[in-house]
């Protein structure tokens, strides 16, 4: 229901020019939306160009953004068209938008107000015909408080804020994704792989601080690395089945726990959950009753074992 909103938002405002203003934690997708935006769009046919502001510094960024012209700085042999100029007619992504300086925001300002760039170096200003949308994991707001972003740049940008919910907020989403991420990573590596719902009750329970792509970078790295055809727990990070072993009341207070031991406590929470009815525990699982058998063995666990203790 979350993401579906942020679509239909993304409907609605697709095929308009009015600058967008994307939030959300890391890793949300915040890029995807700018591409569903650009490709629902009458400038679909045109450029989409996307720049991370945090990825470049400040004297490098402003002549990425703007051009320059030659023998403006050291090492400008020749006249170079800014990216505003590349994307003209097109969509401009502006990823981190929080992180650019004071005087690269009064830059910014006036693209959006008087639709011209001015390269660095040069003196007269060059119209350009672009659809801004700009993306932030930061608080803005608390930047402009802070005087660390300009107000009327803020303004300018968060004429549709559209938010993307984190992962955690949004687990239904999940399985979805891992069948996904899945599919990619089979078609990627040539190993089709299923995953077992022991797998899937920890992924979904886990917390996502690194939200979708943490996500996507987790079932790639399992799928390469089981022998078998089913991505089981002992695959997964163990931080992931920590964090689901906690959300179940289970003993994690050991940071260094072994898989084994967190397997071991898995198992007695479903089969005391179950009433030690094995067929259902072994389907909560997602093993098979023999397997279940196995594993209940190796550990020594017996119901009235676990009762004298």
């Amino acid at each position: 229901e979350e993401i579906q909103s942020v679509f239909n938002l993304v409907n609605k405002v697709a095929d308009t020019d009015s600058t967008i203003l994307i939030g959300g934690e890391s890793g949300t997708g915040k890029e995807l939306i700018a591409k569903a935006i650009h490709y629902r769009s009458s400038r679909a046919g045109q450029p989409f160009v996307s720049i991370n502001c945090g990825a470049l510094p400040e004297n490098l960024l402003e002549s990425e953004l703007f051009g320059h012209v030659k023998g403006s700085f050291t090492g400008a042999i020749r006249d170079k068209e800014g990216m505003f100029k590349v994307a003209s007619g097109g969509t401009f992504f502006l990823d981190e938008v929080g992180e650019t300086s004071l005087a690269i925001q009064v830059k910014l300002l006036r693209v959006l107000q008087e639709r011209e760039i001015i390269p660095v170096g040069g003196t007269a200003p060059i119209k350009v015909d672009v659809r801004l949308i700009a993306a932030t994991n930061a608080d803005l707001e608390k930047a402009v408080k802070e005087e660390r972003f300009r107000a009327d740049l803020y303004y300018r940008l968060n004429v549709i804020p559209v938010l993307i919910p984190p992962l955690r907020d949004r687990r239904d989403d999940i399985p979805l994704l891992v069948d996904h991420f899945l599919r990619i990573a089979s078609d990627r590596t040539g190993r089709v792989k299923s995953i077992s719902k022991a797998s899937m009750d920890f992924l979904c329970a886990y917390d996502w601080p690194g939200n979708v792509r943490e996500l996507e970078n987790i079932i790639e790295r399992a799928v390469i690395l089981q022998d078998g055809d089913e991505i089981m727990p002992d695959n997964l990070p163990s931080k992931v089945c920590r964090h689901a072993g906690e959300r179940r009341g289970l003993n994690m207070d050991d940071a260094q726990m072994t898989l084994d031991e967190l397997e071991k406590q898995y198992l007695v929470s479903v089969l005391e959950e179950t009433s030690w009815q094995k067929k259902k525990a072994s389907a909560i699982l997602g093993i098979n009753a023999s397997t279940l058998y196995r594993k209940i063995q190796r550990y020594g666990l017996s119901q009235e074992r676990l009762k004298d203790k």
